[in-house]
C-alpha cells in the first residue's frame, strides 16, 4: 500500500521552478506571441508564486502586476500584495473596483439575497457562506453566518436560490478583475496569467470567464502544499509565505475549506493525490486519522465536484466543426 505522509508531495523545487520558467518563456514568445505577462496579485500564495515564476521566466521589466481590491477585501491582503510587488521589482497598479461593482449591481443583488434569508441583515452587518457535508457522505448544505453591528453572530440555513444569487453576484468581482487584466494585456501586448493551484483547477474552484480565464496557468499542476513550498524556495517574503488561504470575497473572514472544500488544504492535497494514485479509502483514512466512511465520502465529494464543474473547463460548443481552425 502507498504510504501517505508529509513527504508524499515533496518535489525538487529548483528543477521545477526552472522547468516552469522555461515553459513560460516558450509559451509567451512562441504560442501567445506576446512581449510579457500580466498577473493580478491578491497577496495570497497562488498569485504570489505565479508572479514570481513569471519574473523568473521573463524578468521584472516584462511582468506587470495589478492589485484589485474592493469593499470586502481585507487590508492585510492588499498590504501583502504591495510587499510582494516591491520584493519582485515589478511594475504595479492598484485599482479599487468597488465603484464598478456598485454600478453593475453586485452589492445590491447580493444584499437582497442575504436579506431574503436573514431579513434583519442591513448596514454594518458582515457575513460569509459556509458549506458542510463533504466528509459526512451527505449532500453539501450551505449556511449563512452573519455578524450584527453589535457583534452578535447569527446562523441560517441558506436556500439554494439565495445561495445561487449570492454567488452569481459575487462572481462579478472576478469578472471585473479579469476585464482589467485583459485591458492592460491588450495595452502592453502581454498575455494574462491565471493562478489556480491543482486542487482549485481540479475541483472547479474558479469563476468561468472570471479568474478561470487566462492565457497560461503556470501552477495548475501543483498541489497547494507544493505552492507553499515553492514560495519558500523562491525566497518570497515571510508575510506572503505565512498567509492562510482565504476566499477574500465576503465581509466576514472565511477559509476556503469553509466555503468549498471538504477539508483544510493540507488534507485536501493528500486526498486528491491519493485518489489520483488509486489509494483505497482505508489508506486515506489512516493518513488523515478519519474513519474509512469519512474518507470514502471525501473521495465521493471530489468526484462529484469534478462532475458538476466540468462545464467550467469546456470551450464553447459549436453546432458544427469549423475544420479550418481545428
Amino acid at each position: 500500500m502507498t504510504t501517505l505522509d508529509a513527504t508524499t508531495l515533496d518535489i525538487d523545487y529548483e528543477a521545477e521552478a526552472d522547468r516552469i520558467a522555461a515553459k513560460l518563456r516558450e509559451v509567451t514568445a512562441r504560442q501567445l506571441h506576446r512581449r510579457g505577462l500580466v498577473v493580478a496579485i491578491s497577496g495570497g500564495i497562488d498569485s504570489s508564486v505565479s508572479a514570481a515564476l513569471a519574473v523568473r521566466a521573463l524578468g521584472p521589466d516584462r511582468v506587470f502586476t495589478l492589485i484589485l481590491p474592493e469593499q470586502d477585501s481585507s487590508d492585510d491582503s492588499a498590504a501583502r500584495a504591495h510587499i510582494l510587488a516591491k520584493h519582485l521589482g515589478v511594475r504595479t497598479e492598484t485599482v479599487d473596483i468597488a465603484p464598478a461593482l456598485a454600478a453593475i449591481g453586485c452589492y445590491t443583488a447580493r444584499d437582497a439575497a442575504v436579506r431574503h434569508a436573514l431579513p434583519e441583515y442591513g448596514e454594518g452587518w458582515k457575513f460569509k457562506i459556509v458549506i458542510d457535508g463533504g466528509t459526512e457522505g451527505r449532500i453539501n448544505r450551505f449556511r449563512l453566518i452573519a455578524q450584527s453591528p453589535d457583534g452578535a453572530m447569527v446562523e441560517r440555513e441558506l436556500p439554494l436560490q439565495d445561495y445561487l444569487t449570492i454567488v452569481a453576484a459575487t462572481n462579478f468581482k472576478q469578472r471585473i478583475r479579469k476585464t482589467l487584466e485583459y485591458f492592460h494585456a491588450d495595452r502592453l501586448n502581454y498575455g494574462v496569467v491565471g493562478t489556480p493551484n491543482r486542487v482549485e483547477y481540479d475541483q472547479g474552484f474558479f469563476v468561468k470567464n472570471g479568474d478561470g480565464s487566462a492565457d497560461v496557468k503556470p501552477i495548475a499542476h501543483l498541489y497547494k502544499s507544493q505552492v507553499y513550498g515553492m514560495a519558500r524556495h523562491l525566497g518570497l517574503p515571510e508575510r506572503v509565505c505565512a498567509a492562510i488561504p482565504t476566499t477574500d470575497t465576503y465581509s466576514l473572514s472565511q477559509g476556503q475549506d469553509e466555503f468549498y472544500f471538504a477539508l483544510p488544504y493540507q488534507q485536501m492535497d493528500i486526498a486528491l493525490w491519493a485518489l489520483n494514485h488509486d489509494v483505497p479509502a482505508s489508506g486515506l483514512a489512516t493518513a488523515l486519522k478519519i474513519s474509512e466512511t469519512q474518507a470514502q465520502a471525501v473521495y465521493d465529494d471530489i468526484r462529484n465536484k469534478r462532475r458538476t464543474t466540468r462545464y467550467l473547463h469546456q470551450a464553447p460548443v459549436l453546432m458544427s466543426p469549423v475544420v479550418e481552425l481545428d
